[in-house]
Parts: C-alpha cells; structure tokens; sequence
C-alpha cells in the first residue's frame, strides 16, 4: 500500500507545492508509482503542472469528496497524467465552498482519507499538497497522512507559526491519527549569502533538531524553479544542472532513505 506524506505549514509562501511536485516527480523518476493530490483550492500544483484552467476540469478532488459523502464509488476519470510520470487528482475553487460545508457533515475529518484508501493498492507514494490553513481541509490532510513534511523558509516570520502546527499535529495525532509520524523539516527558498537566512537556518536545526528531523538538503532560491512552473514542468526537466534541481534530487534521496 502506498506510503500517503502530506506536506504542509499554514504559512503561504514556503514553496509547500514546489515541495510536493519536485518530490513526487523526483520518486517517479527513481521508478516510484506517485499519486499527487491538489487539496489547495487555490489550485497552485494543479496550474504549475499544466493545467492552467482548473475551473474547467472535469472532475476535481471537490467531486471526489462529495462521492465519498454520498457513498458513491469514484472512478479513474478523477486522475490526470502528466508527462513526467506522476498521476495527479485536481483542485478547484469548489473545493473552498465544500470546506465549508463540510462543517455539518458526519465524519467529516475522514473524508479525504476515505477517498485515497481506495488508491492505495495502486501506487507506492501518495503526496498532498495543502493550503497554508489549519481549517477543515488541513484536518481532513493529517487525518489521511502516514507522515508530514514541513517546508520552512529560513526567515523569522516563516518560524514563528512552527510551534502551533506542532500542536495541531498532536492534536490530530491524539484524535484522529495516532500512527501520524512527523518525516522532518525542509529548509527552502534559502538564499545562503544572506545572514539572515544563514542564522535563521541555524536556529531552525538548533531549536528543532532534537525533537523533529531537520533534513540535510537546504533547497536553495532558485528563478529557475518559477519558469518550470510556468512551463507545466518541473525544474528536472526545465533546468536539469540547475542547484535546485540537484537539491530537490538529493532531498528525494533522503526521503527514500538513501
């Protein structure tokens, strides 16, 4: 059965879906069958991987959910390919306003977990990207996650939320999801020359370090890793050589244990 990692901060802007998509691509790239889950309804790895009009897809991850709450089965039209090896389950803005129906559903922090365990037999990894919330959708993200990678930008403001996420994990973990484990902390968008960043890395792997794995790779600010979204790519395929490539290949490494 799949291995289901969530990748989440409640902070914006810590490059949570470049995460997701360079892991999952990269995991496929190493002969991993990857299933990426949008359960942003922004739609943000949705877009970056192609699709730049999700509004108009078919079926998304908010159909999906409303067939699992009516006890429906789902079916394979809810899955897209894309051309780097990893299948992807889409997101929309109509995933906001079931979010807030799903306040008066029964069960409803098991929903997407119920909706992914129907997937499981048939890849070895299951990546979902989030919103930068810990609202409902979060919930229903850590409820179905083996483990969660936390993407943190070296910088003050990025830290300061650290500790409520981890709280809210032991919450989940205490509710919900007892076997929910912590896969570590991802520095990224690091720009090493600056000394705020350097010191703020520093302080991430002192004040953490002991309770929770802070991976080795620092995944560096990379312009190239915006044109490969722009493109529907990732940065493996846009700029092979490129350090964040290389980075993200490492940090793939890591995660499988290598």
């Amino acid at each position: 059965m799949a291995k289901t990692i969530a990748i989440l901060n409640q902070k914006g802007g810590c490059a949570k879906t470049t995460t997701t998509i360079h892991l999952g691509i990269g995991l496929a790239r190493q002969g991993k069958r990857v299933l990426l889950v949008d359960a942003d309804p922004q739609a943000s790895m949705t877009i970056a991987l192609g699709w730049k009009r999700p509004d108009e897809i078919f079926v998304t991850l908010a159909d999906l959910l409303r067939r699992i709450y009516a006890e429906k089965p789902i079916s394979s039209d809810c899955v897209l390919r894309h051309k780097e090896g990893v299948d992807l389950i889409p997101s929309s803005i109509a995933l906001s306003s079931l979010e807030a129906a799903m306040v008066n559903m029964e069960c409803r922090e098991q929903l997407l977990r119920n909706c992914i365990a129907e997937m499981k037999d048939d890849y070895d990894y299951i990546l979902i990207d989030n919103l930068p919330s810990l609202g409902l959708l979060t919930v229903n993200t850590l409820t179905a996650a083996d483990s969660i990678i936390i993407p943190v930008q070296p910088e003050y403001l990025s830290t300061v939320g650290m500790n409520q996420l981890l709280e809210s994990f032991q919450r989940v973990r205490r509710k919900l999801n007892p076997g929910l484990q912590i896969e570590g902390i991802l520095i990224t968008m690091a720009d090493m020359r600056s000394n705020h960043a350097y010191d703020a890395a520093g302080a991430i792997r002192a004040n953490y370090g002991a309770q929770v794995r802070v991976f080795e790779t620092t995944i560096p600010l990379s312009v190239r890793v915006r044109e490969a979204s722009m493109a529907g790519v990732s940065v493996y395929t846009h700029s092979p050589k490129s350090k964040a490539a290389l980075a993200y290949g490492q940090f793939v490494k890591e995660v499988l244990g290598e």
